[in-house]
């Protein structure tokens, strides 16, 4: 089912039918596809079905109020993106602070002026819009992105490459951790070291790329392996498969006796191995060695 039109689409969530109706007709006038919901639980379902591209949110409503539905939209990945305004009554102003802690993005107060509705909307649609361009340039060029809000280290979009590279790693437990340590050195004007998550021989490495203090901060993802590191290395310097197996655990910290132990042979082929290595590196030590072949690797 197809709900996209140019103005675009509103999800409309009341429990009384009059004010549906009233905004319903307001919207529909101005061009807008417009879904409409009565209570929380229908909400939840129509977004994730439909991906409106803004929700306007009664506040009170009986069972799950709008506070505990915003709170659910933006826990599921599928429709944390979408911009939500608060309808709110003119003595509830204490419900304000609870709505944009509840992840709401705006409000507007009863009784409603739909001219105030549609401006409020149109701002929003606009910096939406904005994002959805990104967003559509970095799937055209298969960038592996995602953007986290820093205040609660929650994905709020990804590009199809970065779900894909992140199926099978502790995303969740290691992530939001990271996420926090990066936004306190940045605060203080140091660097943070990028996130790596080990899969087998495979590796996930997440670096900071864009930051905001109070809006999302843009992850760039890439997945490296043993096999696809040593490959590089046999190319960047015309090493054997074995010499470059050798420099790829010297690059990792690894002794002599270990690299011997991981490739079954004796330390002293190990030795020779990188003495080859070093000649065609063009340097005399294992320190060496390991820097010049990460930053070619780096560079590549």
């Amino acid at each position: 089912m197809n709900f996209n039109t140019d103005a675009g689409i509103v999800l409309v969530v009341d429990d009384v039918p009059e004010n549906l109706a009233v905004l319903h007709d307001a919207l529909d006038e101005s061009g807008f596809t417009v879904l409409v919901a009565n209570n929380g639980e229908a909400a939840l379902l129509r977004a994730a079905e439909a991906q409106p591209h803004i929700i306007l949110l009664d506040a009170i409503m009986p069972g799950m109020d709008g506070f505990e539905t915003c709170r659910q939209l933006k826990a599921n990945l599928a429709t944390r993106h979408i911009p939500v305004i608060f309808m709110t009554g003119l003595t509830e102003a204490e419900h304000v602070v609870t709505a944009f802690a509840a992840g709401g993005n705006d409000y507007v107060t009863k009784p409603l002026r739909t001219s105030e509705v549609l401006a409020r909307i149109a701002a929003h649609l606009q910096t939406a819009k904005l994002v959805d361009q990104a967003r559509s340039a970095l799937d055209a060029f298969g960038n592996a992105v995602i953007a986290m809000t820093p205040r609660d280290g929650k994905v709020v979009w990804q590009t199809p490459l970065a779900r894909t590279l992140m199926q099978g790693y502790m995303v969740d437990a290691e992530l939001p951790a990271w996420l926090q340590a990066t936004q306190l050195a940045h605060s203080q004007g140091l660097s943070h070291p990028p996130l790596t998550l080990a899969r087998g021989a495979r590796r996930l490495i997440f670096s900071a790329a864009e930051f905001s203090e109070n809006e999302q901060w843009m992850i760039v993802l890439r997945e490296e392996s043993d096999t696809a590191q040593i490959e590089k290395l046999m190319a960047s310097f015309k090493l054997t498969q074995r010499e470059s197996e050798v420099l790829n655990w010297v690059i990792k910290g690894k002794t002599n006796r270990d690299i011997g132990d991981i490739l079954g042979t004796s330390p002293r082929t190990i030795n020779k191995h990188l003495e080859h290595v070093f000649v065609k590196l063009g340097v005399e030590t294992r320190t060496s060695a390991a820097s010049v072949a990460l930053a070619r690797i780096e560079r590549s």
